[in-house]
């Protein structure tokens, strides 16, 4: 039995394009009726990560009160799956994650009370795009591991693979001009590749692992918009760029990222340039999941940036 109040739900959703009625599968840890303060929506990474891995955030409402709303983007998890959308990229926008978080916030009543949101990985930039279109009821924006350049991310990427052992670098280099990305050597290079830039704890969380779970059942989303792995970049966000959006965002944010982080600082920097009110830290101890590498520290500075006016 949960130690917290907990609700689950699905939401309809007409997602452009996809010729059917979807659903939006939903989880509320807390209270957002009566709750003094505003919830904060956890958008994961991926796409098609789901949910599980954004777990830890549950501290934030044991040790600041805050409702922590979680959800599955369209096409991951225990939402509609799209198998036959694979490398439509008419179809995997913005604009479509946007419209799912919007019919979200509008089905659970958040316009009037206000919400905070927050973007891990993939989940940043969508998080970074929404906030840019100033949407009613924002109050707060923190930006976790997130490129704001994709080009910028796949140079950051080749930096830190010319810093791993040679032989490594060979196996992902002839992965890369060959395509075949499924063989034992190359699965084995990039698991070293993971192990340094994407979660350094070992063995990894169960929620993390699930986010690879999810990864493995639908690769539809995250085949078509970012490529066949972390290493290799083909999708349709390979040329992005949000830096110029990024200077419409008028909440206060926060950004964060790990020193080891396969979104490295080269990336993150046109944030912090671009966004007119904001912070940025950088977790000296961790890579791409500093809310389960440090946690205790992570929960802290993320509470404290939310409660505080």
């Amino acid at each position: 039995m949960s130690e917290y109040p907990t609700v689950e739900g699905e939401i309809p959703f007409v997602a452009p394009g996809s010729g059917r009625v979807c659903t939006t599968w939903y989880k509320i840890v807390g209270d957002l009726k009566n709750s003094t303060s505003p919830p904060l929506i956890a958008l994961h990474g991926g796409p098609g990560a789901g949910h599980e891995y954004l777990a830890s955030l549950i501290d934030l409402f044991n040790q600041y009160g805050i409702p922590i709303v979680f959800y599955d983007q369209i096409g991951c998890g225990r939402s509609t799956h799209l198998r036959d959308k694979l490398r439509d990229e008419s179809f995997w926008t913005f604009d479509l994650f946007i419209a799912e978080l919007d019919n979200l916030i509008d089905h659970l009543l958040l316009r009037s009370k206000g919400f905070y949101v927050l973007g891990q990985s993939w989940g940043g930039m969508l998080a970074g795009m929404y906030a840019a279109r100033r949407p009613t009821g924002l109050k707060k924006l923190v930006i976790a591991g997130s490129p704001a350049s994709f080009p910028l991310f796949v140079e950051g990427g080749k930096r830190h693979r010319a810093e791993l052992p040679l032989d490594i670098q060979r196996i992902l280099e002839d992965g890369d001009r060959t395509g075949n990305l499924e063989t034992p050597e190359y699965e084995r290079a990039s698991a070293v590749f993971y192990k340094k830039h994407v979660c350094r704890i070992d063995p990894l969380p169960a929620e993390v692992q699930q986010a690879f779970v999810n990864l493995r059942d639908d690769p539809t989303a995250y085949h078509t918009m970012q490529g066949p792995s972390e290493i290799v970049v083909d999708g349709n966000l390979k040329d992005w760029d949000g830096e110029e959006e990024a200077k419409n965002i008028n909440v206060d944010t926060l950004l964060l990222n790990g020193r080891y982080d396969e979104v490295s600082e080269l990336c993150v920097e046109p944030w912090f340039r671009s966004i007119p009110r904001v912070k940025w830290l950088v977790f000296e101890n961790s890579s791409h999941m500093a809310h389960w590498e440090e946690r205790e520290k992570y929960m802290k500075v993320v509470g404290t940036f939310l409660t505080s006016y």
